[in-house]
């Protein structure tokens, strides 16, 4: 018994590490895209990423040809979709604004999704918490300020890399219950990292490849290796450990290590009334993911990170 609260404890506290992980990945991604094109900072940091994962997974079991397609399927979606919207909405609106529009809207949409397949069964209480989480969003982005055209075309694309990680986790459901989520990730990582240098090989003649100086590739580093890879090594231990509930209810914590890191270190922050839309999309997707059965809530399958 005490052995496994123990475990228990340590994985608790890994899992608010990899939510510290994500939530700085946002403001870290930032800096990335005010140096270089969006194409090419999301090819850097997951092609870096897929890297990575290759290397760790070298001992692990590989994919057969019957589900090789619908992995590399899954990477187009979750890892070149997602981070195609995602760096691109980085260039154009805050960091801030991603790290509570991505991680709080994916897991609401895709509550509502699988209800709408069938696949869940809406309570009034996860009625009651989409409909608190729409009307947040919507105050959300009236909050944004005046003039500010690229900012609410970010949030919006923001909105697009949260619908392709609720994509993703929807399809990935069926080959993780047979498959390790590790061998998944990393495959379906590399798929879209591929992806991802056929879309940035054109606007490499925009890079000032001699003005990247350490910090940023020591920054591109720090994205693939400990957001990108690591996390989703340790989120996977979570998920193994304590379930896919308790698991994916901790990504509501990635909004508060985003909101502190964009601060931070990039000064950045929301409006008071986009705070108190933010708080009600919080509130609202808490309602509407973790179920009073927490076996029935959706499992979070990790693609650049929320993160």
């Amino acid at each position: 018994m005490a052995a496994r609260t123990i475990l228990t404890v340590r994985t608790y506290l890994m899992l608010v590490l990899v939510m510290a992980l994500w939530g700085s990945a946002f403001a870290s991604s930032k800096l990335g895209v005010s140096e270089v094109p969006p194409q090419v900072a999301a090819f850097f940091r997951f092609g870096l990423g897929a890297v990575v994962l290759l290397a760790l997974h070298t001992t692990r079991r590989g994919i057969g040809g019957k589900d090789l397609g619908k992995v590399a399927g899954l990477g187009m979606l979750g890892m070149f979709g997602y981070n195609s919207f995602f760096f691109l909405a980085l260039s154009l609106a805050p960091s801030a604004d991603g790290s509570v529009i991505v991680p709080v809207t994916a897991p609401v949409i895709t509550v509502a999704v699988t209800a709408l397949l069938g696949r869940r069964k809406l309570t009034v209480r996860s009625v009651t918490g989409l409909a608190v989480a729409v009307a947040g969003a919507t105050v959300f982005f009236i909050g944004i300020p005046g003039g500010g055209t690229a900012r609410l075309a970010g949030d919006l694309l923001f909105l697009g890399a949260a619908g392709c990680w609720a994509g993703y986790t929807i399809l990935g459901a069926p080959l993780l219950s047979r498959l390790p989520a590790f061998t998944v990730t990393t495959f379906a990582t590399t798929a879209g990292a591929l992806a991802l240098a056929v879309v940035a090989v054109p606007f490499f003649g925009d890079v000032q490849w001699s003005a990247l100086d350490a910090g940023f590739w020591l920054n591109q580093a720090y994205l693939a290796v400990l957001p990108t890879a690591l996390a989703y090594v340790m989120y996977y231990e979570a998920v193994r450990t304590v379930g896919p509930a308790t698991a994916s209810s901790a990504m509501f914590l990635v909004p508060v290590f985003g909101l502190l890191g964009a601060w931070a270190v990039l000064g950045e922050s929301i409006t008071p009334v986009q705070a108190i839309g933010a708080a009600a999309m919080l509130a609202g997707a808490f309602l509407a993911t973790v179920a009073k059965s927490r076996s029935a809530t959706p499992q979070l399958v990790p693609g650049g990170s929320p993160r």
